[in-house]
């Protein structure tokens, strides 16, 4: 059964996508399954993976708009080796029919149960705010990893995000779990950095990816190329970074393994 994650924060720039499309070829090198849903109608997770966003048959607005099957919208990736639901403009339109239909929060959810048993892990990248595009997510997936920088807004808005989460779970996936939560674009010479850290780790504890991600300028650049860090620039300290990420949540799976067998 496939691990379904939504990498969340309403807070734009905090690295939703940049976490999404680098934690899929990380968990793609492990020879892990992977597929990532791109839900966000700017397309960056589809075009940071080498996809043109602009000439797909069809996208995530076509499984949540047109009922459209969610095999025929995987589209393999290269150079990162897993496959993609690609997003587009035309999921902006999304959010009006999925509030006017019945069961509109639960199309992705539907759709995603016809291939829970091909994929290791699900990814969907959500959009920067908490629209019904990213309660669909939530909806479909048994966790939320939520990528943040810390700064001075970085705990207002993700106290908003909890309160989401909250409510999801009263009324439509009471499983929804916290993944962890991903400290990005981190840079330990800045004391806000280091006393937004603190309370991180006082109130989520080990909740709190112990992999950091670094500022890197070769992660930024990789997106501009169709392509994750790691095959852009195995060696630089953002690819480390998100290997170090996959191999610390397959780790967590292990023990939780482990535990549940104990």
């Amino acid at each position: 059964m496939s691990r379904v994650i939504a990498i969340a924060n309403q807070k734009g720039g905090v690295g939703k996508t940049t976490t999404a499309v680098n934690l899929a070829a990380s968990l793609t090198a492990t020879k892990r399954r992977v597929l990532v849903i791109d839900l966000d109608p700017q397309g960056n997770a589809t075009m940071g993976s080498g996809v043109d966003k602009s000439d797909v048959q069809y996208s995530s607005y076509d499984i949540l708009c047109e009922g459209v099957d969610i095999r025929n919208c995987l589209l393999p990736t290269d150079p990162g080796g897993y496959k993609i639901v690609a997003s587009n403009g035309d999921l902006t339109a999304a959010e009006v029919h999925l509030l006017e239909v019945e069961n509109g929060e639960l199309q992705l959810r539907t759709a995603l149960g016809t291939i829970a048993e091909d994929y290791d892990f699900i990814l969907i990248d959500c959009p920067p705010s908490l629209n019904m595009l990213t309660v669909n997510a939530l909806v479909a997936a048994k966790s939320i990893l939520i990528p943040m920088q810390c700064e001075y807004y970085a705990l207002e808005g993700l106290s908003a995000l909890l309160d989401t989460i909250n409510k999801i779970r009263e009324s439509l996936n009471p499983d929804l779990a916290i993944e962890g939560l991903l400290r990005t674009m981190y840079d330990p010479r800045n004391n806000l950095a280091v006393q937004v850290t603190e309370q991180l780790c006082k109130y989520f504890g080990d909740k709190v990816y112990r992999t950091i991600i670094p500022r890197n300028v070769r992660l930024a650049e990789a997106p501009s190329h169709g392509m994750p860090v790691i095959t852009y620039d195995k060696t630089s300290k953002g690819a480390q970074a998100y290997l170090a990420l996959a191999g610390e949540i397959l780790r967590r799976d292990e023990l939780k393994e482990q535990v549940a067998n104990a």
